[in-house]
Parts: structure tokens; C-alpha cells; sequence
């Protein structure tokens, strides 16, 4: 099958579930094609019984999809730009010890707790998973993912503090892990002892230097914009600053994710007021909202048909019920920790960290991330589990934060 019979099909799915959910089960478009898109792959699977080689077709196709490929060099920068465009640079400014500590000691905190837990949990079901690896999925499980963030943070009724939180993180965090992720991998593969002044040059490299190129780009494209006036010229030079940004910054062996979320974030406030008409604006706007419910709806429809190269051991899914709730803990820990030191200096909103712990979603990134990982019994184990907390905290959390806000609203 070709390239282009594959994004057909991939389109065509996306269009056909996003119809069901709208006219049926009306759940937030993300879960809704995400559960129907599930349960068509759990349907493959389950009429491959009766007419075999279905799922194994179904398989085929699938792999000829590089999930990690698609999401980390193609989709990402897109999503990632159309969220930052429209958060507001001073609302993250108001925010911005919280969010850095989130996004940097609250990942590395996460990754370790994770990390050790979880390598307890393994040896206790004789599931033979290294430190190392342990470290990789805390890792790749404790960044939460800005597009699943996004997507159901527009319908929950979050105070406007505490979305500013939880959006600024979601943007930068992802960034952060995949560094930590990168240099962990190229310890575990390469067999080296963890060094941790390895892993804080990378990062500097990396995290720092992607933030310095995407406010370079974003400068850039913000004065090409200024000289123009003319939406269809200005909606390429947003586009062109993404796509050629992003790649860009990879063969720079910079953070494409934190450059693509800084240029956002420029060309958001500084450009839109100040480099567009109000004609400029709409069709910006329009368009990118556009490119971000599509991409979206397709990422969504990928996660859910990725149930398809999972691994079946009975094993391997009683440590990922395990690992849900440790994975949540962490994420508590990580929270609580910077919180409780800030709170000497700031105010949070009542129960800020019990939201802050709930609306941390996990999606697409962490997946991928599992999917680079070496072909082994330890890819297959920690995609699995993977997999699981990323299903767990899409729908059981994404579906309840709403109440827990306003819960935690009542209550205070």
C-alpha cells in the first residue's frame, strides 16, 4: 500500500469516527475518536477469529505507518505551534516559576520516582526489565502531553490561573522529557554509566538552544509579517516558519518541540497584535484551528489502532494496572513538591494540586517515545504499559477533570 492509500485511509477513518462521536456518543472529539478507533481495532481482533488474517492485514498496514516518525517530525511542530498561538504571554509570565519548576524538576523528579517503582514492580511479576529501562519509561510516561492537554482543557471550566498552569507545562515539559528520554537512551544503548553532567549538556544544548533558535525564527517571521498585508502570504510564512523551524532545529540537534512553542508564543501575542489586520487575524486563526482539529482527529484515530501491536501476556497488563496509580503518584509528588515550596511566595487556587496531578495527561508523545525504544522484550513490555496509562489518563481523567474542578470549586 502507498504512501498516499495509507493517509487516505488514516483521513478517511478520522472523518467517518469523528462523525459517530458527533452524532452518537458526543464525548470531546479527541476520546470520542480515540474509544471509537479502539474498539474497531479490539473488533479486528476479535473477527480474526472467525476470519482469519483480518488483523494480521490490518497489522500489516499499521506498521507501514512509523507512529513515531509521523507524530515527532511531522505532526508535532504543527500541533505544538497552534496550541502556543493563542496562549497569552503575560498570563505564562504571571506563572512562570510554577511552570518552569513543572517542566524541569517536576519531569526529572517524576522520571526517578517512576523510574525505581516501577523497576519493583517488574521484578516482582519476574518480568525482566532493567534500571535502565526503568528510567526510560519514567521518562517517557512523566511529560504530559500538551495535545491531549489541550484538546479537553477547552471544555472543563478550569480557573484561568490554574489552565495557564497546566497549558504552560503541557507546552514546555514535553520538550524537557524527550531530552532527558534521548540522553537516557543513549546511555542504556550505549551501555555507559548514567552521568548526570552528561545529561544537564544535552539539555542545555537542546532545551536552551531550542528556545534561543525559535525566538530567532519567531523574530524573523514576525518582521516579514510587519512588511506585508496579505493573509494567504502571511499564513505561508507561519507555515514555512514551523515546517522549515522544525527541521531546522533538528539538524542542529536542537529542541524542535521547545523552538516550535517559543516561535508559537512570539507570533501569538507580539505578531497578531501588532504585524496583522484584523482580516489576517480570522484566516490565521481559521487555519490554524483548522490544522489542529485535523491533525488531531488523525493522531487520536493512530493511538487507538496502535492496540494492534501490543503485546497480549497476562504479565505485562497486571504491571501496567499496577503502574497506573504509581504513575499518578509520581505525578503528585512531582506537583506537590514545587507547589508547597512556592506557596510561601504565591497563591495557588483551592486544591490546585490535586487538579495540577488529574489534568496531567499523558498522550501521543509518550507512544512514540515507547515506540522508538530497541525492538526487545523491553520495547514490547513498556509500549504495553505505555499504552495503558496513556488510554487510562485520556479517558478516565480527561472525562472526570471537569467534575473535579468543580468539585474542588464548591468545595473552596
Amino acid at each position: 500500500m502507498s504512501l498516499i492509500d495509507i493517509i487516505a485511509m488514516v483521513i478517511s477513518l478520522a472523518a467517518v469516527f469523528s462523525f459517530i462521536n458527533h452524532r452518537t456518543i458526543r464525548l470531546p472529539n479527541t476520546i470520542g475518536v480515540m474509544l471509537i478507533a479502539l474498539i474497531f481495532s479490539l473488533l479486528l481482533l476479535l473477527a480474526d477469529q472467525f476470519v482469519s488474517g483480518i488483523s494480521e492485514y490490518a497489522l500489516g498496514i499499521l506498521n507501514n505507518i512509523d507512529f513515531n516518525r509521523t507524530l515527532m517530525e511531522g505532526m508535532l511542530s504543527l500541533l505544538l505551534f497552534a496550541g502556543a498561538l493563542h496562549v497569552n504571554l503575560d498570563d505564562l509570565a504571571k506563572q512562570k516559576w510554577i511552570i518552569g519548576s513543572l517542566a524541569s524538576g517536576g519531569v526529572i523528579i517524576s522520571t526517578f520516582i517512576i523510574g525505581a517503582m516501577s523497576w519493583m514492580v517488574f521484578d516482582l511479576l519476574d518480568l525482566s526489565i532493567g534500571f535502565g529501562y526503568c528510567l526510560l519509561f519514567g521518562a517517557l510516561i512523566s511529560p504530559t502531553d500538551p495535545i491531549a492537554v489541550l484538546g479537553i482543557l477547552k471544555k472543563t471550566g478550569v480557573p484561568k490561573s490554574l489552565e495557564t498552569k497546566i497549558t504552560g507545562e503541557s507546552l514546555f515539559n514535553d520538550g524537557v522529557g524527550v531530552v532527558v528520554f534521548l540522553a537516557l537512551l543513549g546511555i542504556v544503548t550505549g551501555g555507559e554509566e548514567i552521568d548526570a553532567g552528561h545529561i544537564a549538556v544535552l539539555f542545555a544544548q537542546e532545551a536552551l538552544g531550542g528556545g534561543v533558535l525559535g525566538l530567532l525564527l519567531g523574530w524573523l517571521a514576525y518582521s516579514m509579517l510587519r512588511q506585508v498585508d496579505n493573509y494567504q502570504v502571511e499564513v505561508l510564512i507561519t507555515l514555512a516558519l514551523v515546517m522549515g523551524g522544525y527541521a531546522l532545529a533538528g539538524a542542529l540537534h536542537l529542541s524542535g518541540p521547545i523552538a516550535m512553542v517559543v516561535a508559537g508564543l512570539l507570533i501569538g501575542n507580539h505578531g497578531r497584535r501588532l504585524a496583522m489586520s484584523d482580516t489576517t487575524r480570522e484566516h490565521l486563526d481559521t487555519f490554524w484551528e483548522l490544522v489542529d482539529e485535523v491533525l488531531n482527529a488523525v493522531l487520536f484515530v493512530l493511538i487507538g489502532l496502535e492496540v494492534l501491536v501490543l503485546s497480549h501476556d497476562g504479565s505485562i497488563w497486571l504491571a501496567a494496572a499496577v503502574l497506573i496509580p504509581v504513575v499518578l503518584l509520581a505525578r503528585f509528588v512531582s506537583v506537590g513538591i514545587p507547589v508547597s515550596l512556592l506557596r510561601l511566595r504565591l497563591d495557588f487556587s483551592p486544591g490546585a494540586v490535586r487538579v495540577l496531578t488529574w489534568g496531567g495527561l499523558r498522550g501521543g508523545i509518550s507512544v512514540a517515545l515507547a515506540l522508538s525504544l530497541p525492538l526487545g522484550i523491553e520495547r514490547d513490555t513498556l509500549l504495553a504499559v505505555t499504552y495503558a496509562v496513556v488510554i487510562f489518563s485520556i479517558v478516565v481523567q480527561g472525562l472526570t477533570i471537569g467534575r473535579l474542578v468543580a468539585h474542588t470549586s464548591s468545595a473552596g
